[in-house]
């Protein structure tokens, strides 16, 4: 039970409305927030990422994705590790021993819709768009794995797991102009595939 101070009266304050899904499309964006996470059944984990939308009548919308980068499944973590490449790709990062040296990098992202599956709603899927292809015209861009991107529509949140660390560090932006907008670096322990 959760007591208030004071009685608090619904009828002063404007109710949260579900987020829609973002239309399909191509979109500019950047993580914001990175963390390994513990999957479900604790046998593996996952990167959870955090992105902000940059451009656009849906600037500062939020999506969320995350790859599976420690898992029995070598196919799931084939499609994690690809999904990790493109990212690295788009933001030009190609080494990366953290995941916080791919956030603040703006890159192009594609956004399609999914039908609903398993008793959840639609819901965005990200693909990452290598900058080659926005060149060659051609469709290099890698998917992340299914059930990757959760949007908060129809009352549906981000995956629920439990953080590999309670308390991620918090470091500074590295771009001036965007101070205002925190971002964690992914913790590194056991298995972690950010240990060097």
């Amino acid at each position: 039970m959760a007591r208030f101070n004071s009685a608090f009266d619904a009828s002063g304050v404007e109710p949260a409305k579900p987020y829609e899904l973002l239309p399909a499309g191509m979109y500019v964006a950047q993580i914001v927030e990175s963390e390994m996470r513990v999957t479900k059944d604790g046998n593996g984990q996952f990167l959870w990422l955090m992105l902000d939308i940059l451009e656009g009548p849906h600037r500062g919308r939020k999506l969320f994705d995350q790859l599976n980068l420690i898992n029995s499944n070598p196919v799931t973590v084939d499609i994690g590790q690809r999904t990790l490449s493109a990212i690295c790709h788009a933001t030009g990062q190609i080494q990366v021993a953290d995941s916080e040296e791919l956030h603040l990098r703006p890159m192009t992202i594609s956004i399609s819709i999914k039908p609903p599956k398993n008793g959840y709603g639609e819901r965005n899927a990200i693909q990452y768009v290598v900058p080659d292809a926005i060149k060659s015209g051609k469709s290099a861009m890698v998917r992340s794995a299914p059930p990757s991107v959760v949007s908060p529509a129809h009352g549906r949140s981000e995956p629920s797991a439990q953080p590999a660390r309670s308390a991620p560090k918090v470091t500074a932006p590295r771009n001036p102009q965007q101070a205002q907008t925190p971002h964690t670096s992914a913790p590194r322990g056991p298995g972690s595939p950010w240990n060097a």
